[in-house]
């Protein structure tokens, strides 16, 4: 597993979670590198179910929402799935309004996401 700056990875049978260690995703730079975090998951180490759970974040920039969608085309071009989990009503409603809500797999949490995985 490579060295990651800006997530927490951890596998659960054949899903990698990944957990954000920032609470809000603002910065160009901090921005730069989880899509190349989210890069190295999906090139480097071959993962293809994905699971971002949102749990610690409080806030996300419109410029996240762009690696976010770039690791969802990344992964489906491996022919895997992309899901998300744990995302708190005030960046929901930024998901509603860009309709990125239709775009992306949302479950309410960790165990239902996973569920989503198998069923």
């Amino acid at each position: 597993m490579s060295d990651q700056k800006r997530l927490k990875v951890s596998e659960v049978d054949d899903v990698t979670v990944v957990e954000f260690k920032d609470r809000k995703i603002l910065d160009d730079v901090q921005i730069q590198e989880i899509g190349q975090e989210f890069s190295d998951l999906v090139e480097v180490e071959k993962k293809r179910n994905i699971l971002l759970n949102f749990s610690h974040v409080e806030f996300l920039s419109s410029s996240a929402l762009g690696k976010l969608i770039s690791l969802d085309k990344q992964v489906k071009q491996q022919d895997g799935h992309l899901k998300m989990s744990n995302i708190r009503p005030e960046i929901m409603e930024v998901f509603a309004i860009t309709r990125l809500n239709k775009l992306f797999d949302i479950k309410d949490d960790v165990p239902d996401a996973l569920a989503a995985f198998r069923g």
